[in-house]
């Protein structure tokens, strides 16, 4: 057969007979790469025995809603609550679930302890690592399931084959960068090969009705690499952040078809693999043995979960010329909306000042609600005087120096009060519908009302 060549798209796979400048699907430049594609139509190399295939025949027919049969969709729970909570409220049979995140975040780890824990026939292939360096890691976490096997295999049709004779009740590929098929004719990892490889799994999850995790690398901007379209073929897309010089990670789900979207997992990061962390808010609050000025305590919401956090921040005059503004987890670009709003609305001479801001725990957090809490802080380093450690802040602060009313401000003041604070604060226009709480719940309509109470 003549090898023939195909010019594909790294970001959006689109393809194209010859090299493009600017691709038209997507919109980026030089983004074009060639590959010799030499491909057969044939039935998929997974149901190529008879005997060993779960496919029916079935009849293409539209049928409307009262014609489908209702049925309970079927979940198989993992002995990881996070990861459960995360996944929807356990593992859907037949999904296909990419997982992503950056190099030595924990993706690997995540995925063997769940299948050397878990209660069913589960099967680990691996392309990056030898089965030896697999047990290793295993017997670090600690095996608990007799019947999870181990393979290192690239090759997808070997894959295929060692799935009709096993029959697995979960297929776990680390990762899907390294497999390649032998019906086309690049590069593992190269564009075709991923888009081939994750179609030929996902046929796979369908028609077998057996769940299958991907492991995906990410590039230098932090999305998944390889093509967009391998997103938007899988049913779930969790996201594994966190830094590597701090012990806790989040596990957020990006995409998914059979949950929330807006739902996070945490775990801390040890020697004997990753723990989970039911309570995040008890550890990101530091214990001081003495108060401090520039500290407050905000209740954030991570997806659907409440967290309280404490926000830092350090106020000192420039030495050098042009003040200075940095932030970590909190957006550098709304702080300095901040420092305007306090300048020009409230009156604090900030212009000629350093100013600092950190989240600790290092999590980084979009959410607006911590605004007052950061407004606070910064006031508290710059008077130099403590906050009450008894209050908590809850608050969007707009440009004209109000406090706006933020989402799910329920679940905010039960988290400060599960946790022992005796008061919250938050905006005034959050009052309305509010149940009755044992916290005293403060509602301002200004920054500067606060600064009448917030002290020790």
């Amino acid at each position: 057969m003549k090898p023939k060549s195909t010019f594909f798209c790294q970001n959006c796979g689109a393809s194209a007979p010859k090299w493009v400048g600017k691709c038209p699907a997507c919109g980026l430049w030089n983004t074009y790469v060639e590959e010799v594609i030499v491909k057969e139509n044939k039935t998929p190399e997974w149901n190529a025995v008879g005997e060993g295939s779960k496919l029916k025949s079935q009849k293409s027919k539209p049928k409307t809603f009262s014609e489908i049969d209702s049925i309970s969709e079927k979940r198989l729970p993992t002995l990881d609550g996070e990861l459960d909570r995360v996944l929807g409220g356990g593992i859907v049979t037949g999904s296909l679930v990419l997982l992503g995140g950056e190099p030595g975040i924990g993706k690997s780890t995540l995925l063997l302890q769940m299948a050397v824990k878990s209660a069913y026939k589960t099967l680990y292939l691996s392309g990056e690592e030898s089965e030896t360096q697999i047990k290793m890691r295993a017997e670090r976490i600690g095996i608990k399931n007799e019947e999870c096997y181990i393979l290192s295999i690239t090759n997808i049709q070997a894959i295929f084959q060692v799935l009709r004779e096993l029959q697995p009740n979960i297929v776990i590929i680390d990762s899907i960068q390294t497999l390649y098929t032998n019906t086309i004719d690049s590069a593992p990892g190269s564009i075709s090969q991923i888009r081939e490889c994750a179609a030929e799994f996902l046929r796979f999850a369908k028609e077998s009705n057996t769940p299958v995790f991907l492991i995906g690398h990410i590039t230098k901007d932090g999305v998944i690499a390889g093509p967009k379209v391998l997103e938007h073929m899988v049913d779930t897309v969790l996201q594994f952040e966190g830094d590597r010089h701090h012990t806790y990670r989040i596990l957020r789900a990006i995409k998914n078809r059979f949950g929330s979207s807006s739902e996070i997992g945490i775990y801390e990061m040890l020697q004997t693999g990753l723990r989970e962390v039911p309570n995040p808010s008890e550890i990101l609050i530091t214990q001081r043995q003495q108060p401090l000025s520039g500290i407050s305590i905000s209740a954030a919401m991570e997806g659907m979960r409440p967290l309280l956090v404490e926000t830092q921040a350090l106020v000192s005059s420039a030495v050098y010329g042009t003040p200075q503004r940095n932030s970590n987890g909190f957006d550098l670009r709304r702080l300095n909306m901040l420092l305007a709003v306090l300048e020009k609305r409230c009156g604090f001479f900030l212009g000629t000042q350093d100013v600092f801001v950190n989240i600790a725990g290092g999590l980084k957090l979009e959410d607006p609600a911590i605004d007052l809490g950061i407004a606070v802080a910064i006031l508290s380093s710059f008077h130099n005087q403590v906050i009450n450690p008894s209050l908590t802040f809850a608050g969007e602060i707009g440009l004209s120096g109000e406090i706006r009313a933020v989402a799910k401000i329920e679940q905010r003041i039960s988290e400060s009060e599960k946790l022992g604070f005796k008061s919250i604060v938050i905006s005034k226009f959050n009052q309305k519908g509010l149940s009755k709480s044992k916290i005293e719940v403060i509602a301002v309509s200004k920054i500067e009302e606060c600064l009448d109470f917030i002290w020790i």
